[in-house]
């Protein structure tokens, strides 16, 4: 029994993923978008007495270290040293699948080819000689489709044979670079030879040629292990770019990319044939893309798309989300039957099932929210989308990858920011990343909207639909202005190239939709649902205790006593209410940041509902709506607590105005939070916290006085 590691490599949307799926069994997203797998994966497996383990690497298009994939994925095969690397390659794109196989090459990495989507190439009516592009590099060639788990056993087949057969031997593939770059390559590596400088991990010819390159990472780790001749390989790396620069015009590492490509060229030409077409011919997607692409129609169909979206999202899961109200209403009835008056009905009630089922109550939303996304993805649109958002992102200093973190954060409202937080792994610039995970909270999440709708309804009922819409739109522009302005100022830096390959369009399979969307879904239950629980139970407790006195109880009791007519005795309970709320933590809290809050309209109230909301956005209503009742109103009766704010005279269209400005651009909820330092660290994250809070406070003070001024 032998046990062998075995890599699968490949660029962006070829579907590398689909096979390690197909592979091993493993049940993780797999999306029709470039750079969706930014960690590698793990799949156990046996087969024939032998132990498998397959990594899945990230998605790249080379193994020069310019992106954290591309350095991820280099490191793996230079540290872990695994036993065979599949490259699985979209064939019909052979050309630009092939530089990344011939880089594994030149490293000397046991290596099997994967020609996935051969449908797609045979459809296309060109054919792929196989045997002959085996002969010519000297791997190992099978056809695959992926999707289908077509060929993928013959693929794991091949790559356990020839594991066992090379035991871990390298055979580096040796390129010509043309007159210009070959000898010194030779001096170059002579020295790395002869100075055994880090041929213990990799070919010497191969450093010489990431030192060409300028690859920083392979420099540094040269500098560390001998300054002294690593001086001398970087003198000769730049004397050569300096006589280059001059004679041609050109840097080492274009002329390199140019051989490479001339390598590649010699092979397609002789193992494809292409059809006998008219040259007008366009294919399919083509066809498509003519349309969805349009400099004018393209955007107006994407914003028709959107709009289907939001709209079927709300329309559909409107009828569950009743459901799911009605079946926490049983319950929460059930329990205040079953449970004596006192704190722990209280706590159980109002704490436990209305902090849970808040949450829960948007999972309808969720599901077909996600549903229709996970579709859109899989059949190659949203990476459309990406490419004509590209433009005007740029402007503002993001990159057209950032399209999906808004989106899934609520760019299409109801979204969540959790896993769009998380959808921003697909950047691959580090600092546009930070800007994304910065902004991308600001859009309409689906907590945030029971807010909008609450306050758009009771303030202007006449517009709701169009101040609802504004809120969307506002979500982008500002969300855009403040990305601009970071990118400006604490993480400058230069927008990467958006280099993005449009898949073919293809039809989602119902299986893959409903994986991807179970997996989303059950994501955010997992992650929001319990640590909201344990929110909604701290505001409980913030919001119930310390109680009154016992002084002051009696007191109250005794003018209860004496109060002549009902209406009296409710105006001294609604009182004692509002001292006790007052006395409470949550309390204090809310009349301590009066002061500052008044300048946007806020008052303790209020304030007590936005401090709820540091933890989650869902107790924002609700906590406003205890905050209003007093007691005497279930909190989650919407329509009392639009009447107690109309009636408060405090509370003003003003402020509801500053109320929506507020929610919108303050702190991301506690577990996106924590979703944002995973993605980055706990200090950009507490920037994020500190920066948006504070863009919001001045924002809803100055909406607060505009309103003011014209209404």
């Amino acid at each position: 029994m032998s046990t062998y590691t075995i890599g699968i490599a490949g660029n962006p949307n070829c579907g590398k993923t689909t096979t390690f799926n197909a592979l091993t069994g493993a049940h993780q997203h797999v999306a029709n978008w470039p750079g969706v797998t930014v960690e590698k994966k793990i799949g156990h497996l046996t087969r024939n007495g032998d132990s498998l383990e397959v990594v899945d690497l990230p998605g790249t298009y080379s193994l020069t270290a310019y992106t954290q994939e591309e350095l991820v994925a280099r490191n793996f095969l230079v540290d872990e040293r695994p036993e065979a690397v599949i490259d699985v390659m979209n064939a019909d794109a052979l050309e630009r699948n092939l530089y990344l196989a011939v880089q594994i090459m030149e490293l000397g990495v046991p290596l099997v080819l994967g020609l996935n989507m051969m449908d797609e190439v045979r459809k296309n009516g060109k054919t792929i000689d196989s045997a002959r592009l085996a002969a010519l590099t000297g791997c190992a060639v099978v056809e695959t489709v992926a999707r289908n788990a077509h060929g993928t056993d013959e693929l794991l087949k091949a790559s356990v044979s020839l594991a066992a057969e090379r035991r871990g031997e390298w055979k580096p593939l040796h390129i010509s670079y043309g007159p210009d770059l070959d000898p010194v390559l030779a001096r170059m590596t002579a020295l790395i030879e002869e100075s055994a400088f880090l041929t213990d991990r990799v070919p010497a010819r191969w450093t010489g040629i990431k030192y060409l390159e300028r690859d920083e990472d392979v420099i540094v780790k040269g500098r560390m292990a001998d300054t002294a001749v690593s001086d001398r390989l970087e003198a000769m790396a730049r004397e050569v770019a300096e006589h280059m620069q001059k004679t041609l015009k050109a840097q080492p590492d274009a002329l390199i990319a140019d051989y490479r490509y001339g390598f590649i060229a010699g092979i397609i030409k002789d193992v494809v044939t292409y059809p006998l077409l008219d040259e007008d011919r366009i294919s399919r997607s083509d066809q498509m893309d003519k349309v969805l692409t349009h400099t004018l129609l393209g955007p107006l169909i994407m914003i028709a798309i959107v709009y289907l979206i939001y709209k079927v999202t709300f329309t559909v899961g409107e009828i569950p989300m009743g459901w799911l109200e009605s079946l926490f209403g049983v319950i929460g009835d059930a329990a205040s039957n079953a449970l004596p008056d006192g704190h722990l009905r209280s706590l159980i009630v109002s704490g436990i099932i209305d902090g849970v089922g808040g949450v829960l109550g948007f999972v309808p939303l969720i599901i077909f929210m996600f549903l229709m996304i996970s579709a859109l993805e899989d059949s190659g649109y949203i990476a459309r989308m990406a490419y004509m958002l590209d433009r005007v992102f740029k402007i503002f200093g993001l990159h057209g990858t950032s399209v999906l973190p808004f989106i899934v954060s609520g760019g299409i409202a109801g979204g969540c920011a959790v896993p769009g937080v998380m959808a921003a792994r697909t950047l691959r610039s580090p600092k546009e990343k930070l800007a994304t995970l910065f902004v991308a909270p600001y859009m309409t999440c689906g907590a945030k909207v029971p807010v909008f709708l609450m306050l758009a309804a009771a303030f202007f009922p006449a517009h709701a639909a169009t101040v609802m819409l504004a809120i969307t739109l506002g979500a982008w522009c500002m969300a855009l202005l403040v990305a601009r302005a970071l990118r400006s100022t604490v993480i400058r830096g230069e927008c990467t190239p958006f280099v993005m390959e449009l898949p073919p369009y293809r039809m989602p399979t119902l299986r893959g939709v409903l994986i991807h969307t179970w997996e989303r879904t059950w994501e955010y239950v997992k992650k929001a649902g319990t640590v909201i629980l344990g929110i909604s139970i701290l505001i409980w407790a913030m919001m119930t205790f310390p109680q009154l006195p016992a002084d002051r109880v009696a007191h109250y009791e005794a003018l209860r006593q004496a109060a002549q007519t009902e209406e009296a005795a409710a105006d001294i309970a609604n009182a004692e209410s509002e001292e006790a709320m007052l006395n409470t933590v949550a309390g204090r809290i809310g009349a301590a940041l009066e002061p500052l809050t008044k300048h946007a309209g806020f008052n303790w109230r209020t304030n007590i509902a936005l401090t709820g909301g540091f933890a989650a956005k869902e107790v924002i209503v609700s906590t406003l709506g205890t905050a209003y009742s007093m007691g005497d109103v279930d909190p989650e009766d919407a329509e009392p607590l639009s009447e107690r704010l109309l009636a408060d005279p405090a509370f003003t269209a003003a402020s509801a105005v500053a109320l929506i400005i507020f929610t919108m651009l303050y702190a991301p909820c506690f577990v996106t939070v924590v979703t944002m330092a995973r993605e980055s660290s706990w200090r950009w994250a507490a920037f994020s916290v500190v920066g948006s809070t504070t863009l919001a406070f001045v924002m809803a003070v100055i909406g607060y006085h505009v309103t003011r001024a014209f209404l």
